[in-house]
């Protein structure tokens, strides 16, 4: 209802426009405003390329098959968009691998360092922001779209090792964003100070109660005092958020304690992350977030697929190596498996306030920082995107032809509404937005 049509009812109910204050917050007059739709972003990435053949679907447009990879999407075939021929054209310092994941959200080259990679030239961090935390700024500038934390980074697996390889999210030029890779440091810093508030407001009401005991027996003018104190109580209280006596929409998730962060435990750790992530877009404390495994150059062993060899020493073998390929394919099929236990728990999970799921308000971007390992492509990046969180056309498979991907960052930024006209690299940004509508 817009403004004309707010007075215009006011004075058919025959009150003032001075009442309307007092008359917008009473649903059944249908006067409160609309609450905005709660939009995210999650950037999943998994490294060292991928099989080319068992990946992308050989027809474009509606009417596609999935390969043996993606798989396991298939429930989400109809919310996916598969997108073949976006290059990563940046040029310059470090090598392939380093541009590839450093480059993969900022759009923009590296700085000149001393960190040396392959047979290329060193190099540093990134001289940009990434898109994820671009679109993170954009909603916390607003105060119908700002959250607790604003964006949270998760990781499976990276390691303690601070590096271009390791790095994908940037807070700005030269500021690599840290993955937490330990989902009980990540619980902790999503729930950690609630226990303590709890701890707080269980004290906070011993002593209303002692106070409203003390009351019975003290004097008017100490009343008049101890009123004061009681009314401070009621502050605290409400700062902390207590309304109904619940801190949380959705309690935490139960973890099973002792999980070490180690290779063998990746699977496990893999859906704490995927858990501890869900709950806390039901509870609305960040609108972006990012899920890391491993990092480019990434040595996993996947022994729970009974693979001993090294991810990234595996994707360097020839086409020709039949072993590899079955194993490579096998490892990326795993990837779209944990993919899609995201989707399915977005999927299964209310939208609070709405008749929809999580995944409604949802996209989700996989990634890769090349598009075939042993080659060492940036070109045809692996991209795949899952939801209806930006307004995108879905169930459809495209091809880009060799389109950069600075246009696929700016089309996630417009679609959430933040009309940038540039990102990254300037001359890479010409066309504008990639057109998914």
């Amino acid at each position: 209802m817009n403004q004309i049509d707010r007075r215009q009812f006011v004075r058919n109910l025959g009150v003032s426009t001075a009442t309307l204050p007092f008359l917008v917050g009473l649903p059944s007059l249908g006067l409160a405003k609309t609450a905005p739709r709660r939009q995210r972003l999650v950037v999943m990435f998994s490294p060292n390329g991928t099989i080319p053949k068992n990946f992308w679907p050989d027809a474009t447009g509606s009417e596609f098959e999935l390969k043996e990879i993606m798989k396991p999407l298939e429930p989400f075939r109809d919310r996916m968009l598969v997108l073949n021929g976006v290059n990563n054209k940046l040029q310059g310092d470090g090598d392939r691998h380093m541009r590839g994941m450093s480059c993969l959200l900022t759009g923009i080259e590296l700085f000149p360092g001393n960190i040396q990679g392959g047979s290329d030239t060193p190099a540093g961090w990134a001289k940009g922001i990434s898109i994820d935390q671009e679109i993170k700024n954009y909603f916390q500038s607003n105060d119908t779209t700002r959250t607790r934390f604003g964006s949270l980074e998760f990781g499976v697996g990276v390691s303690d090792r601070a590096d271009p390889w390791t790095r994908m999210s940037y807070a700005g030029p030269n500021q690599p964003v840290a993955p937490t890779d330990d989902p009980y440091q990540m619980y902790q810093r999503l729930y950690g100070q609630l226990r303590d508030r709890d701890s707080l407001l269980s004290v906070l009401d011993v002593v209303r109660d002692d106070l409203r005991r003390v009351s019975r027996s003290i004097s008017a003018e100490d009343k008049r005092l101890l009123e004061e104190h009681a009314e401070f109580v009621r502050q605290m209280e409400q700062e902390f958020g207590r309304a109904d006596g619940k801190s949380l929409i959705s309690d935490p998730p139960k973890f099973e304690v002792g999980i070490t962060n180690q290779n063998d435990n990746v699977p496990r750790l893999s859906r704490m992350q995927i858990d501890l992530m869900v709950n806390s877009f039901v509870n609305d404390f960040a609108r972006v977030s990012t899920l890391q495994y491993t990092k480019s150059v990434g040595q996993a062993r996947m022994n729970w697929l009974d693979i001993k060899d090294g991810h990234h020493g595996l994707s360097h073998e020839p086409d020709k190596n039949a072993d590899a390929v079955d194993k490579l394919t096998r490892i990326n099929k795993w990837f779209a498996g944990e993919l899609a236990y995201l989707a399915k728990r977005l999927a299964e999970t209310p939208e609070p306030g709405t008749d929809g799921s999580l995944l409604d308000n949802t996209t989700i971007v996989w990634t890769n920082e090349l598009g075939k390992g042993n080659s060492h492509t940036l070109r045809d990046i692996p991209f795949v995107l899952i939801g209806n969180g930006m307004g995108f056309q879905m169930g459809r498979s495209l091809n880009l032809k060799g389109a950069a991907h600075n246009r696929l960052l700016m089309a996630l930024a417009h679609g959430v509404g933040h009309r940038i006209e540039t990102f990254g690299n300037k001359k890479l940004s010409q066309g504008g937005p990639l057109d998914l509508g």
